[in-house]
């Protein structure tokens, strides 16, 4: 790709991509990736659609030896596996209102992305941010590569709305990612093409 077709592309910070059929890597099947950090050096985005079958925050907590560890699942209860890069470590989406100071990346006026044990512990005793996400690894892409992903027809790409990220059910979240941009996902091919 060169530099040129790189510019094409706008970062995505603060948005979303929508997994297409027919991608080729099971893992995002269906995925909805909320983008934390895109540049020419790469890439770095959480999966916001796939819950962990049985692991929650008290077990986390637990394992970490936490305060108020048994509590935590009525603050939130839910992990999700926010993709195939770095299984054990652990990133908190949240509403902006919450900064962990320096920790806290801010990524868009309504994101804000933490990844230290201090956030754990507040959301364990309720005094996390009011709408917050955790996910256990990351989806991470190399220089140039998202950029090829996308010109290949992998992802469609669309605004990411607290609504969407952090009140729509998991099971929802793609057809109403989708939704927000005017695709039935019924349309869609496994198989595209370019003209």
């Amino acid at each position: 790709m060169t530099v040129t077709e790189q510019q094409d592309i706008p970062f995505l910070d603060g948005r979303l991509l929508i997994a297409l059929p027919g991608m080729g890597d099971p893992r995002f099947e269906h995925a909805v990736v909320f983008m934390c950090v895109h540049s020419p050096e790469g890439a770095m985005g959480l999966i916001i659609n796939k819950p962990t079958a049985d692991l929650h925050l008290s077990d986390l907590a637990q394992q970490l030896d936490l305060p108020d560890a048994e509590a935590a699942d009525a603050h939130m209860a839910q992990i999700h596996m926010g993709g195939p890069v770095e299984h054990g470590r652990g990133f908190v989406l949240h509403s902006t209102e919450y900064t962990a100071d320096a920790n806290t990346m801010a990524v868009s006026a309504d994101f804000g992305m933490t990844a230290t044990l201090d956030i754990l512990a507040e959301i364990a005793q309720g005094n996390g941010p009011q709408k917050a996400q955790l996910m256990l690894g990351y989806a991470g892409w190399g220089p140039g590569q998202l950029e090829l992903e996308l010109q290949q027809n992998a992802w469609l790409i669309c605004d990411a709305t607290a609504k969407l990220v952090f009140e729509t059910p998991d099971d929802m979240k793609w057809h109403a990612a989708l939704d927000s941009i005017g695709i039935d996902a019924r349309l869609l091919s496994a198989s595209g093409g370019r003209a």
